[in-house]
């Protein structure tokens, strides 16, 4: 099965289908930079289920798995739960702490206790740590961080799980294991079904969503067409709505320098760009006719767009990364379940050194939990959350 992409048509794989974020800054005042501090609290009846891929087994996945989940507050918001491999959560502890991991595994997630100062683990048992040596790419390691996005993927389908989280795979690792994927969206989709998957980058100053991602520049620049870029209009749309964005303001970026100067630097955006945005105006979106690629973006951090189409891989990223290099979240559109992640890599580089960040993985935690709570009542199963995610009352 082939899944009609944003940016990149999904690739077929072995595995077969089975069983709105609020803005992250708050509705009304969505461009206030939200600190951690300012994350709402849920009561603990209301705490939804994540499902927390390890990632690689060789990479800083389980390192920051480990530092995330010694934050008391991550357990104020959702009840975390680890799908990974106890030995080596066990191999990454000393790098990081001298204290002995506590740790509970489970069969199930209902069973967990999810507490502070525990990490709840559903243990594949798929990695052994001789056949994953640290910071090294290998099949055994891409096979067991495939496995943990199934696991997960499923619980989530099923509803076991709120939402899903994932640390970072290698893609290499998961070719080398017979994974014939780009990443994790693409086995995503297949998994799911999942007929049109996209990219959204969320960072605390800005939101980014792709015509074209993981491709050629040469082939990017044949990628933007009519077409394409009114499906990314729209998935923009759809997905600030999703964040709690009521009328989401959408700008959208020019190919070439300038935006084509009317077509004296190109001819995409008189030909492809703006008839998508004239399309998506008749439809009732509030979009930007193309703008200059190099201002569009400033324009966003200011306040004047709430999310910008961009139009390949690169234009979207290095904003985003020189803003939120280490607390950016990729979130998947298009899924029928709720995907999370951090914005980096597995840093085969780092591995080991303890200096491995966690802040990304807990932005995309909370992300999560608001993306959960967003969601209209009537589709969130009574076993993963109560009635309500209304914030906790404060105490007088």
């Amino acid at each position: 099965m082939h899944h009609r992409s944003f940016y990149r048509e999904a690739l077929p794989g072995p595995a077969a289908a089975t069983s709105q974020e609020t803005d992250p800054r708050g509705a009304g005042a969505r461009h206030q930079v939200m600190t951690r501090s300012q994350t709402q609290h849920v009561q603990p009846s209301e705490r939804p289920i994540l499902a927390v891929t390890m990632g690689d087994p060789a990479g800083i996945g389980p390192e920051i798995i480990i530092k995330g989940l010694g934050h008391t507050t991550v357990y104020d918001q959702c009840r975390p739960l680890v799908i990974g491999d106890r030995r080596i959560l066990d191999r990454a502890a000393p790098w990081i702490s001298s204290h002995r991991l506590k740790i509970e595994r489970v069969n199930a997630p209902a069973a967990g206790t999810y507490r502070p100062g525990l990490i709840t683990l559903m243990d594949l048992a798929n990695a052994p740590p001789d056949a994953c040596p640290p910071g090294r790419t290998s099949a055994a390691t891409g096979r067991a961080a495939a496995e943990y996005v199934i696991r997960a993927c499923d619980l989530a389908m099923n509803g076991s799980a709120a939402a899903m989280v994932t640390a970072p795979l290698n893609k290499e690792a998961l070719r080398r294991a017979g994974y014939p994927y780009a990443g994790h969206t693409e086995l995503l989709a297949d998994r799911t079904g999942a007929e049109r998957v996209g990219m959204m980058l969320v960072g605390p100053q800005l939101r980014v969503i792709h015509v074209s991602t993981h491709v050629p520049l040469e082939e990017a620049v044949h990628l933007v067409t009519k077409a394409r870029v009114l499906d990314t209009i729209e998935a923009a749309h759809d997905a600030c709505q999703a964040l709690g964005i009521a009328q989401p303001r959408i700008g959208v970026a020019g190919l070439n320098p300038h935006a084509g100067e009317t077509g004296l630097f190109g001819r995409q955006e008189q030909e492809e760009i703006l008839p998508a945005v004239r399309a998506g105006r008749e439809r009732g979106l509030d979009v930007s006719i193309p703008q200059p690629p190099d201002t569009v973006f400033l324009r966003a951090v200011r306040g004047e767009f709430d999310i910008v189409v961009a139009m390949y891989h690169d234009q979207g990223h290095i904003p985003m990364k020189l803003l939120a290099f280490d607390s950016g979240v990729n979130v998947t559109i298009g899924l029928p379940i709720i995907r999370t992640s951090v914005d980096h890599g597995t840093a085969f580089d780092i591995v080991g050194t303890g200096v491995a960040r966690e802040d990304s993985l807990l932005a995309a935690i909370e992300l999560a939990v608001s993306m959960v709570c967003a969601q209209p009542k009537v589709n969130r199963p009574p076993d993963l959350l109560a009635s309500s995610c209304a914030p906790e009352a404060p105490s007088q």
